[in-house]
């Protein structure tokens, strides 16, 4: 069996030095579209070093890419086709705002492994402390196709929401009633080769010929460029640009972005939290990110 839940789940942590700076932050805002227009002041506290504010999504890809979506791949216990990995969810927890640059230390488990009957699904673990304490935890979700029927457990039924209760938040139904705000954002054709460059490698979203393999008509966009797209949406929109106010940030990616196309971005918004849903405008408003909450002061 390429998954083995006891020997994965059993495996010691890996924790190891990362470490980033100002250039880093200012390319990862760069990949998921910041600096439109380039001379906007909202935009150059995204883009320029000497007023730089640092997303917190930047903690996916801080030091060492995609956080537990590649890595997990080759802890013990786990050895499958790249080309039947999905991510299928995200959440991150920050517990101190981001600094622009800093030395970290950040550790990798696997926290859960479920059987979902034709996928197996590997829940990764990140969590980043520094020398003053815990700076964020993130959880990725890892759909393998093909991987599942084992008998393992199934596990819960919204994976992505695992970290947001345990931080003490309560998901809920899915939003209902006119959304309190709507923007749309348009993904550049090379949004996905920007956004690879700090640090999330996988073929799917340059190659072309390895995506159809993995069954797209074309290279994708990365979830977590969707991701962070989201989240400055909702920040520069309804937080008035304040990164520190984010407290959490869960997802469920629900379907495909293809670079070229337009996110659509609705919010239901609360004072303490921000449910939103995510399309594809081009595509009839086909689903992107769903169970998404956005947690804030």
């Amino acid at each position: 069996m390429p998954i083995d839940a006891a020997k994965a789940l059993a495996a010691e942590p890996r924790t190891g030095e990362i470490s980033w700076n100002s250039k880093d932050v200012q390319l990862y805002h760069l990949g998921i579209g910041a600096g439109v227009p380039a001379t906007d002041p909202d935009e150059l506290r995204y883009t320029l070093e000497s007023r730089l504010h640092v997303l917190p999504s930047f903690a996916t890809v801080a030091g060492s890419g995609s956080p537990g979506v590649i890595s997990g791949l080759s802890m013990p216990g786990v050895d499958v086709d790249l080309a039947k990995v999905l991510h299928g969810g995200q959440s991150l927890v920050i517990h101190r705002p981001l600094p622009a640059q800093g030395t970290a230390t950040a550790t990798h488990r696997i926290a859960a492994v479920y059987d979902k009957g034709k996928a197996a699904v590997l829940v990764m673990r990140t969590e980043v402390a520094d020398a003053d304490g815990p700076l964020w935890t993130n959880d990725a979700q890892i759909f393998v196709r093909g991987e599942g029927g084992w008998g393992g457990d199934r596990g819960p039924s919204a994976l992505p929401h695992s970290r947001l209760r345990s931080s003490g938040g309560t998901p809920t139904e899915p939003p209902t009633g006119a959304p309190d705000r709507t923007v749309e954002r348009a993904v550049r054709e090379d949004q996905a080769l920007l956004y690879r460059l700090s640090g999330d490698w996988n073929p799917l979203h340059a190659d072309p010929e390895f995506a159809k393999v993995a069954g797209f008509e074309r290279p994708i966009l990365h979830g977590l460029c969707t991701y962070g797209m989201t989240l400055k949406a909702v920040v520069d929109t309804l937080l008035g640009g304040d990164v520190t106010r984010v407290r959490s940030y869960v997802t469920r990616f629900a379907g495909v972005v293809y670079p070229g196309e337009t996110l659509r971005i609705r919010m239901w918004h609360t004072p303490e939290s921000t449910r939103v849903a995510v399309s594809a405008v081009e595509r009839d408003d086909a689903p992107v990110l769903a169970d998404t909450v956005v947690e804030h002061s």
